[in-house]
């Protein structure tokens, strides 16, 4: 089953978002799913909250894949100060892509 993972981060920001990013890629960029290590993610969105924050939604085909996906990003996000961060995950119903 699917799973919708939502980290809200009011305190960070695009800064913040491209430093994972360079981390977790290899300094490579992320404009295709491919470019993520990990197995599994459908789908992703990242952008500014409003009032101050960002916001990561992420799309995994399964509570698996982003168990072994947490395994690479905790350690970035702790590196970056983040380690507090908690996503809400719910299950998703339906998921469709182009």
């Amino acid at each position: 089953m699917a799973v919708i993972v939502t980290f809200d981060v009011p305190d960070g920001g695009q800064d913040l978002y491209e430093a994972v990013i360079a981390r977790v890629t290899g300094g490579q960029g992320f404009t295709s799913l491919a470019d993520i290590p990990a197995a599994g993610l459908i789908a992703h969105i990242a952008g500014p909250l409003e009032g101050g924050g960002w916001r990561v939604t992420d799309v995994w085909e399964s509570p698996e894949a982003l168990e072994a996906w947490a395994k690479t990003l905790g350690p970035v996000l702790a590196d970056l100060g983040h380690a507090d961060l908690q996503p809400v995950i719910t299950p998703a119903h339906n998921v469709v892509v182009a």
